[in-house]
């Protein structure tokens, strides 16, 4: 299969190019999973709580301020959380990284076989092995470098990379949130909830069916679970607001 790509690649020399010109996949992946926890938490939070004042008031009014006031507060929250969850992530990359200058230091035999160990287990044996561990062990910070990635398999992160994921996860709540919101501007309190909750189902469901395309999975089945699991848990809000449902004034 691998050979086959490669031979493909270079029969199409467009497609060579493509590839080599393609944005970093990681840096992909980061911005998809920034996205989706972003607008699926947006959305499903926010429909959860314009179902219960829904259900609870009836007033299209107080739905969408209480909406609204979801929406920004959600957007600031998630922002936050991903900023200071990436700036625990580089702390901690950091501290193992001392961590391991300390003990290349100070055990660099036990440090030396680790690597050895490493690259044993993935073919590498005899001559071609010790060349290998030679040339990684030569320099302290390529050293340090292949033992976070391989030993801890973590990547370095950086207060711009846990800017650009805060901003990414704001956004994307905020544009998830107003999703559910948008037909209760257009619509009645009874119809807007229909509608919000089907045009939130089929969001959810498309977002999983692209989200397994770009990734692995069954398609169907990532939408299908994806849009179960969030029209779920927006239906436990309306189900609290339906029990604690105001009376009526005339």
């Amino acid at each position: 299969m691998a050979l086959e790509t490669r031979d493909s690649a270079q029969d199409n020399p467009q497609k060579e190019i493509l590839h080599h010109t393609q944005r970093d996949p990681h840096r992909q992946a980061s911005f998809l999973s920034d996205t989706i926890l972003g607008g699926q938490d947006g959305l499903v939070n926010v429909l959860g709580v314009i179902l219960g004042v829904a259900a609870a008031t009836g007033d299209p009014r107080i739905v969408m301020v209480a909406g609204l006031a979801a929406t920004f507060a959600e957007s600031v929250s998630m922002g936050a959380v991903a900023y200071t969850s990436t700036l625990a992530d580089a702390a901690f990359y950091d501290s193992e990284r001392e961590r391991e200058y300390r003990h290349i230091l100070a055990v660099p035999h036990l440090e030396r076989r680790e690597i050895q160990e490493i690259y044993a287990q993935k073919g590498f044996k005899d001559e071609m092995l010790e060349r290998i561990v030679d040339t990684i062990t030569a320099n302290e910070d390529v050293w340090v470098a292949v033992m976070m990635a391989e030993e801890h398999q973590l990547s370095p992160t950086g207060r711009g990379t846990a800017l650009r994921s805060a901003l990414i996860v704001g956004i994307a709540a905020i544009v998830g949130s107003l999703i559910p919101l948008l037909p209760f501007a257009l619509l009645s309190v009874k119809a807007g909830i229909v509608v919000s909750i089907s045009i939130s189902a089929l969001v959810l469901f498309v977002v999983g069916v692209y989200k397994a395309r770009l990734t692995v999975g069954n398609p169907g089945k990532s939408g299908l679970e994806m849009a179960i699991i969030g029209t779920v848990s927006a239906l436990v809000g309306y189900a609290v607001g339906a029990l604690l449902k105001l009376p009526v004034t005339p």
